[in-house]
């Protein structure tokens, strides 16, 4: 497929590498320009591209910038065909962030996005640490392979999201329309606890939108208490402490 990844970050990077190297035909744009990506972002094959040329005749254009970002992008997609899945990977997290007034409200993260791009996008891969994307991805049907949650309100959409996420090394849960994808968002059971595909189901039906908001936003006292040198693996636990 003929991907392009906006944001050379973690997430984007992560992304950038594993579906080059799965054989799709990879473009990756940052907005300070191509010469802003990281060339070990490229070393799968993937090409750096202008922000301006990144999403034409492009079958899927996945978003890897931050959320507060993403209704700059609206202009950019004015021009772009509705068959172009665009996927948002991002979270909201207001102390990063700053409060953004409709999310505290009580809209679904995506969905606002979609609205302010005036297009359908899907949820997918904001579920999982970069740290996790970048190492514990597994082929499929690898005993124990974790599961990443996919959202979207086409079915096509979602099919074509849910191919890539396999490709990426992670079992692909359909996580149904986006209306619902605020239980994959921050914190709740199923955010960046590394479950299986048995498992995610029922900590996705576990969320709670009150107590998730309060696990995030007590984020960083969690994080303080790791210590000064936490490894991936005590912050996987601590998510999934915060839901015992």
């Amino acid at each position: 497929m003929k991907i392009t990844v906006i944001g050379a970050g973690a997430i984007g990077g992560n992304l950038a590498r594993k579906l080059g190297a799965a054989g799709h035909d990879v473009q990756v744009a940052d907005a300070r320009g191509p010469e802003a990506v990281p060339a070990d972002v490229l070393e799968s094959g993937a090409r750096a591209v202008a922000l301006d040329d990144a999403v034409q005749g492009r079958d899927v254009v996945i978003l890897s910038i931050p959320f507060e970002r993403v209704s700059e992008l609206a202009g950019l997609f004015d021009s772009v065909p509705d068959e172009t899945v665009v996927i948002d990977t991002s979270n909201y997290y207001p102390h990063l962030s700053g409060s953004i007034e409709v999310v505290d409200k009580g809209q679904v993260e995506s969905v606002r996005n979609a609205e302010a791009l005036g297009r359908p996008v899907v949820k997918a891969w904001n579920a999982a640490l970069a740290e996790t994307q970048r190492t514990k991805g597994v082929p499929a049907g690898t005993p124990g392979r974790i599961a990443i949650p996919v959202a979207a309100d086409s079915q096509e959409a979602r099919r074509v999201a849910m191919r890539l996420v396999d490709d990426t090394g992670f079992d692909p849960f359909d996580a149904g329309v986006l209306a619902d994808s605020w239980r994959q968002q921050p914190m709740g059971p199923a955010y960046c606890t590394e479950l299986t595909l048995d498992e995610l189901g029922p900590a996705l039906a576990a969320a709670d939108r009150d107590k998730d908001a309060r696990v995030r936003d007590s984020m960083m006292e969690r994080f303080a208490a790791l210590g000064d040198a936490p490894t991936h693996e005590d912050v996987v636990e601590m998510n999934r402490a915060a839901h015992r």
